[in-house]
């Protein structure tokens, strides 16, 4: 056997040479017979968290609510913006390079003749370091679909899922039924398994049923109500009352934040989680590029809303942040994702358009892009009002829409994680 990498760089790199990241091959016989070899296991409470839209920000709320609480809490988070370690976090801090290559290591002396994808590989790496960290509660997060995902070898004692809308169609399938049944494969008999979508798709309420899961429904097991000042959570047996507004902002972060509070009702016998402390992990949340406004002028939005669902939502929360003068948007997509429908709802607030080629085979091509907003030009407009400009990247969009930008105007960076990872990473390049 060829001598095995001993940085994380290096191991990275191999992962990615051995399997083309557009491979997915389903089925979870390989991920369960490398998890066995490995006796991975995990001694406390185990909370895992799918969902369309809104899984990130639930996991940091559950994380940032359970660390104010004293517990040790482990994170299995994606994708990353900056550095790998971002997904694993123990006990609110990155995993070190060190514990991540010891992870690695682990996984490669079992597998022998098993091959893993990329992802399934560091999941089971991630899963296992989080494993051994001695926490007293894990969140994993699944990264696409629920049934089929390699975090779904291990069994969670509370499931839940944020919402249901169509993307990855390919995998998953083109309805919210199919997609629903994919998701409410995390469920487990017995357990509890929380759904915050406001329509929960019937296959999803079937299979629960069918399984003998302890299902948690919104509006009917649990339910949030609020004004402008303060909210409240009332779930089977606990209410909540006067909450602050989670930090991250947005129209449907106190879905995430209601179905985060009945996870926590659920544990509440393993974990307690007193008021103030709940509180506190609310109003201290951080998550980025999840309507993430920096602070400065002109204003900037960075959000990694890539279909038609979270566009949506994103375009009401920008309809809510008063008057700019123009809006720049820093825009790259999949070629895979519905892109007129994620257009759609953003087309009202954007004035100029900086669209960008990804650094993936997938990126849409900036000049079919610009071909489609084109035709988004108001009548009478002039130059000065409305513009759509490709580039090459998106450090070059954004120093662009910089460049343009007055500070009475706002600029949106959205798309993709690709397109907000690319001007995360020429913002601190900026800084150095």
């Amino acid at each position: 056997m060829s001598q095995l990498p001993t940085t994380l760089p290096d191991w990275l790199a191999l992962l990615e040479s051995r399997h083309a990241e557009t491979h997915i091959d389903m089925g979870l016989d390989r991920v369960r017979a490398v998890k066995e070899r490995m006796q991975l296991a995990f001694e406390c409470p185990v909370i895992m968290v799918a969902g369309t839209n809104g899984k990130g920000s639930t996991c940091a709320m559950l994380e940032a609510m359970l660390l104010q609480s004293g517990y040790r809490v482990g994170l299995y988070i994606k994708p990353h913006f900056l550095d790998f370690n971002e997904r694993a976090r123990i006990n609110g801090e990155m995993a070190s390079n060190e514990a991540l290559v010891e992870a690695f290591d682990a996984v490669e002396s079992v597998r022998g003749g098993i091959s893993l994808t990329y992802f399934e590989f560091t999941t089971l790496a991630i899963m296992h370091l989080i494993s051994k960290a001695g926490v007293d509660v894990a969140i994993l997060e699944v990264g696409l679909g629920g049934r089929l995902d390699a975090v779904n070898v291990i069994d969670a004692d509370v499931a839940i899922v944020t919402s249901v809308d169509i993307d990855h169609t390919d995998y998953l399938g083109d309805t919210r039924e199919k997609i629903g049944f994919e998701k409410a494969g995390i469920f487990r008999p017995g357990k509890a398994a929380i759904c915050s979508d406001p329509v929960p798709p019937a296959t999803l309420i079937q299979h629960a049923q069918d399984i003998g899961a302890d299902l948690w429904l919104l509006g009917r097991d649990f339910n949030y109500q609020g004004d402008q000042q303060q909210w409240s959570y009332g779930g089977r047996g606990q209410r909540r009352n006067s909450l602050a507004y989670p930090a991250l902002r947005g129209a449907n972060q106190l879905l995430n934040a209601s179905a985060a509070l009945a996870a926590l009702e659920v544990l509440r016998l393993q974990l307690p989680c007193g008021a103030q402390e709940v509180r506190a992990g609310l109003a201290m949340v951080e998550l980025p590029g999840r309507f993430q406004v920096l602070p400065g002028r002109p204003t900037q939005v960075l959000d990694v809303a890539h279909n038609p669902h979270a566009a949506a939502t994103l375009a009401q929360n920008l309809g809510n942040m008063g008057f700019h003068r123009y809006t720049y948007a820093v825009f790259g997509i999949m070629e895979d994702k519905d892109i007129d429908a994620v257009i759609a709802p953003m087309a009202q607030y954007i004035d100029h358009w900086c669209v960008t080629a990804l650094p993936s085979p997938r990126s849409a091509d900036p000049a079919r892009l610009v071909e489609k907003l084109a035709q988004l030009k108001p009548a009478g407009a002039k130059g000065d009002d409305f513009s759509v400009t490709a580039f090459s990247n998106p450090a070059e969009a954004y120093a662009n829409a910089v460049s343009r930008a007055g500070e009475n105007d706002r600029i949106v960076v959205f798309g993709s994680f690709y397109t907000v990872a690319g001007v995360m990473a020429a913002r601190k390049n900026s800084l150095h």
